[in-house]
């Protein structure tokens, strides 16, 4: 039992020193590298820690070598713009000039709900005021409104600030949300005459979101990045 916890003690000591060598980055923050060299520590510090006739330094060799080559890639991606594309990726743009990016979005798999939660997330609910969205690879996404739109403190502008209403998709890749329709109290035929306006069809729409005050964002789907 005493031999159980001190090799758990040190296999705690060890791997804390390990994630201080490894630097601070918080999970979400994690380059997908550093990512599986985290989890494959984790699981090598398991072994030791749960079978006491592995001898202590077996199971501390491993994740020194892992840590070893952990530091050299880090030297290498630091130093190597082709090893750091290579290791970690590049960050792809979503939205270009207001534009969605569909090729981008099918290319990273980030659909459309996702696009938005993540824009929420930051503050932003009209997709029209979005310059540019960039993916980064560490997961996050930029975002940068266009310049009229940057906020000012309300405080400052002396003015009085409604409500923020959040749009409700009507149509994404091709498909009509109807379960969406009610609560913009809509249906179908308002929907057609959108589409109407447009000259398409509910298929050729990539998306379609209303704000409850009747304000759309519209983007067709674009055959050259389907």
């Amino acid at each position: 039992m005493l031999i159980s916890l001190i090799r758990a003690v040190v296999l705690y000591l060890a791997l804390i020193l390990v994630v201080r060598l490894m630097g601070k980055r918080q999970l979400g923050e994690m380059e997908p590298m550093e990512f599986v060299v985290t989890m494959l520590i984790a699981n090598l510090a398991a072994v030791p820690m749960q079978e006491t006739g592995t001898p202590l330094l077996a199971g501390l060799l491993p994740i020194l070598v892992v840590l070893s080559v952990e530091l050299v890639l880090s030297v290498l991606t630091y130093r190597s713009v082709g090893m750091r594309r290579f290791l970690c990726g590049k960050p792809v743009i979503l939205i270009e000039n207001g534009r969605l990016l569909q090729q981008n979005l099918k290319k990273t798999r980030v659909n459309t709900d996702e696009l938005a939660e993540y824009l929420r997330i930051q503050g932003v609910t009209d997709l029209s005021q979005v310059q540019y969205a960039i993916l980064e690879t560490s997961g996050a996404i930029s975002t940068f409104l266009y310049p009229k739109y940057e906020p000012a403190p309300a405080k400052d502008a002396g003015v009085q600030v409604s409500g923020r209403k959040l749009p409700i998709t009507v149509i994404a890749s091709g498909r009509l949300m109807r379960q969406n329709l009610p609560l913009l109290g809509r249906d179908e035929a308002w929907v057609q005459e959108i589409l109407k306006n447009y000259n398409c069809r509910v298929q050729d729409v990539y998306l379609l979101t209303s704000e409850p005050d009747g304000k759309l964002y519209f983007a067709a789907m674009r055959e050259d990045e389907a």
